[in-house]
């Protein structure tokens, strides 16, 4: 029962709702998902069943020639449990329902009579109660704040029917009136179970306020994973629409642009499916840029030795003659920076980055001051693999083309063609640094304890779309 439920609460989390709002990721529960909770939810409830606590039970009843006959039952403990059958459907419009049919209990413990006012009796006993039907739909729903909240509800059991020997002393009298209690051991079990049913779905809850509502990444940024509408149940599927949205720390300021509508195709192979938008990746490089992230200051020793440039004005002589005039023997320094915020695009089985970055440039004075000589506009696009790591989805840069232009100079006109093949060395520097951090991740929507089982990622336009299977580890 508690992984069934930490697998719905997986669409459920994250984020108060928020109507109105275009989603920037889609995660689908199938039906596949749905049959694994079952898998593994039923022996915990089996085990739960176990525990039950039967109290002692007390009562008269009429037996022919004997009279009133007082008994009690005590030392009950159920023995075994079995669930032969278990099935998980979705209810359109509701939520999840769970039918359980064909248990059966075993109980025991000892009994006691007494009649006639002095006539007493003891011995043990066995209870079989078979026919168990257990039938319940579980909904999910916000908490306020943000975490999610299952209930169990519309919740029945029965018990077809119950059979109890006595062993030890007069049993054999004793089991004439066998049918009395039968009925009365029936009804405490039956009233037992719905609310052991629900009390173990609402342990759940507080297993759930240990979700991370809102997702610190680093210093820079967090992810928020809010729901844009409620949750979708159909026939097949249960689909969440979530905000997928970065953040400065702190600061929930919107870009000028919002997420391009997308509908999650009707695969039904795995457990669960995600969709990633576009939006979500360039509300990250919205977030960075703002908080001044993206920008990498070069200098000659990040330059690998092999390389034919060194960061000094000598080598510029060759491509630029004023700089080695202006400033004779002097080290230099780059500053790479982000003009505007990077533009992803998803197309399919294509990923390309579009980066409008400066490069500005830098004579180091014998005082160590800086002294700037010119800057470079330099447009590049870049392709990107996009993969899983755990539960992040990560990525990785090549460079495909780059253009460049004049910017402003401050040592008098002079041609940038030249410097090209430079600017050409100079970003096999920076991608590497931009690919450790992409390399990093960042988190998908998720919830503790339940890891991503061979995901599978396929590039759709503009979005990614993730299918994987899921394994929970209480």
């Amino acid at each position: 029962m508690l992984s069934l439920c930490c697998i719905l609460a997986l669409l459920a989390s994250f984020c108060p709702d928020t109507s109105g709002t275009t989603a920037g990721v889609k995660v689908k529960l199938t039906q596949k998902g749905l049959e694994y909770g079952q898998k593994i939810g039923i022996p915990i409830l089996l085990k739960k069943l176990k525990a039950i606590d039967l109290p002692e039970m007390n009562g008269s009843v009429g037996v022919f020639l004997i009279g009133r006959v007082a008994y009690s039952l005590t030392g009950m403990k159920v023995l075994n449990v079995r669930l032969p059958q278990s099935a998980v459907g979705l209810v359109p419009g509701i939520g999840v329902s769970l039918i359980i049919s064909d248990g059966y209990i075993d109980t025991g413990g000892n009994w006691r009579v007494k009649f006639l006012g002095f006539i007493s009796d003891s011995g043990t006993f066995d209870l079989s109660v078979c026919g168990l039907t257990i039938t319940t739909t579980i909904t999910i729903k916000s908490d306020g704040t943000g975490r999610p909240m299952v209930r169990s509800a519309n919740c029945e059991a029965s018990l077809s029917h119950a059979r109890i020997r006595l062993r030890g002393g007069a049993s054999w009298l004793y089991n004439m009136f066998n049918g009395y209690i039968n009925k009365k051991v029936r009804k405490e079990l039956q009233r037992k179970i719905c609310p052991l049913v629900s009390e173990n779905i609402q342990k759940i809850n507080s297993y759930m306020k240990t979700l991370n509502v809102l997702k610190k990444i680093d210093r820079y940024a967090e992810i928020e994973y809010g729901l844009t509408e409620s949750p979708v149940v159909s026939v097949s599927s249960t689909e969440l629409s979530l905000k997928g949205e970065f953040y400065n720390i702190g600061v929930h300021k919107k870009p000028a642009f919002a997420p391009t509508p997308f509908s999650l195709p009707p695969n039904e192979r795995n457990m669960l499916y995600m969709g990633i938008s576009a939006f979500t990746a360039n509300s990250a490089g919205f977030v960075y840029k703002n908080a001044g992230a993206l920008r990498l200051r070069i200098t000659d020793k990040m330059i690998p030795r092999a390389f034919p440039y060194r960061l000094n004005t000598k080598t510029f002589e060759a491509l630029i003659p004023q700089i080695a005039k202006q400033y004779p023997n002097m080290m230099m320094k780059l500053l790479v920076k982000a003009a505007t915020a990077p533009t992803v695009t998803f197309a399919p089985n294509n990923v390309t980055l579009q980066a409008n970055t400066t490069v500005t440039v830098y004579a180091i004075q014998p005082n160590t001051t800086l002294t700037t000589l010119f800057i470079l506009n330099v447009d590049a696009s870049l392709s990107a693999h996009v993969y899983v790591i755990r539960k992040n989805l990560a990525g990785k840069l090549s460079l495909n083309k780059f253009n460049i232009d004049l910017g402003t100079s401050y040592i008098g006109p002079f041609k940038v063609k030249p410097l090209a093949s430079f600017l050409q060395i100079m970003l096999k520097i920076v991608i590497p640094h931009v690919n450790v951090i992409l390399q990093r991740g960042f988190p998908l929507p998720n919830i503790a304890n339940i890891s991503l089982v061979k995901p599978r990622l396929v590039i759709m336009k503009d979005y990614v779309l993730i299918g994987t299977d899921v394994q929970f580890k209480p």
